[in-house]
């Protein structure tokens, strides 16, 4: 009787630990991550910003990873974070405006994705308006002209997948999957997409030459007289090539988007947009927050003679009275060719952010 007992309960125990919801066991730990982190950003950086409740883990990161190329996630099962932002064109779609899974485009152009933990401001988008990556991850999947959603429904569709509740349990310790958990394994791969191979870095670290002109190119890049970008955009000090703060650039007299001014309500905000990184251009055309142009020509362009004065432009525009400024043909090409030497060829390549 006893034995027969004794092996109904172990028969119980065995069950009521099979079934979803239910934690790990006690000894199984994810394994934690550091970051691979360049050279250059361990000089000329303090540490990337890691949220003390969403730790790196190698299951929380390759959980991420899929959940980042699944079209799941939308409402027709048609579109995933990747179908906005490639791996291949440095996490951006190379068109001036993404279309949503039911055909409506949006009014701003999709961001590239990369060096994201070294965010310091923890602000993100184009405006800023959301705090942190993971709050970040929320908006696409219900965004009516994005992924068009519900954070229900996409639960519940991973739930009843065949992978997911076990692949949620190694990573955050239960097989119950919501919102929440899933935006913070999204992040956890955000963070791990890092661009730091550039052709500059290694030009930085004594490893490869520049031409004269790429290197006249970086002259113009930092004289206060003839380019003067490296204000919104760093130097050789900041191998991030942004200061990711908001900055009205002299696009407009008067403003359709607001930027930065929609979330803060403060007019002083009107017309300001976050810089983006200078790294990998090659990859990412159009630029700007609305794609409105096609070529690094045109950037360039804008910054010598295009400049429009308006009541937020910022006091870095300083010759905005004068349109720009007014580089020569030749510093032109040359600022280009110095741009160009900001990319990141691996970054683009690395398999382990494919699908």
């Amino acid at each position: 009787m006893c034995q027969r007992f004794l092996l109904l309960w172990s028969f119980l125990l065995l069950i009521s630990c099979s079934g979803s919801g239910v934690n790990p066991p006690e000894e199984y730990k994810p394994v934690a991550v550091n970051l691979e982190i360049p050279t250059l950003f361990s000089q000329k950086l303090i540490a990337p910003v890691i949220p003390n409740d969403n730790p790196l883990t190698q299951e929380g990161i390759a959980l991420g990873k899929k959940l980042f190329f699944d079209k799941q996630l939308s409402k027709n099962n048609r579109q995933s974070c990747a179908s906005c932002h490639d791996p291949k064109k440095a996490f951006t779609d190379q068109q001036q405006f993404s279309d949503g899974v039911d055909g409506t485009f949006g009014t701003r152009n999709s961001m590239p994705l990369f060096n994201l933990a070294w965010n310091f401001d923890n602000r993100f988008t184009w405006g800023g308006k959301e705090l942190g990556l993971e709050r970040q991850a929320l908006e696409p999947v219900k965004n009516p002209i994005e992924m068009h959603s519900n954070w229900t429904t996409v639960a519940n569709k991973l739930q009843q997948d065949s992978e997911y509740p076990t692949l949620f349990l190694r990573a955050f310790g239960t097989s119950k999957i919501d919102s929440a958990s899933i935006t913070k394994a999204i992040a956890q791969f955000e963070r791990t997409l890092i661009s730091g191979d550039s052709k500059f870095d290694q030009y930085l670290l004594g490893n490869a030459q520049l031409t004269p002109e790429e290197l006249n190119g970086f002259n113009v890049f930092m004289d206060e007289a003839r380019g003067d970008c490296f204000h919104c955009h760093g130097s050789e000090n900041n191998p991030l090539w942004t200061d990711n703060q908001f900055h009205n650039n002299g696009l407009d007299a008067t403003f359709k988007d607001l930027g930065l001014g929609a979330v803060t309500g403060d007019p002083n905000d009107n017309g300001k947009f976050r810089s983006p990184s200078l790294r990998n251009l090659i990859f990412t055309a159009p630029y700007m927050h609305d794609g409105r142009f096609a070529t690094l020509e045109e950037v360039i362009n804008h910054y010598s003679e295009g400049l429009k004065n308006s009541p937020t432009v910022d006091p870095l525009m300083k010759k905005v009275n004068q349109g720009g400024v007014q580089l020569s043909p030749k510093d032109k090409a040359d600022l280009k060719a110095f741009l160009l030497t900001l990319t990141d060829n691996d970054f683009v390549n690395n398999p382990s952010f494919q699908n």
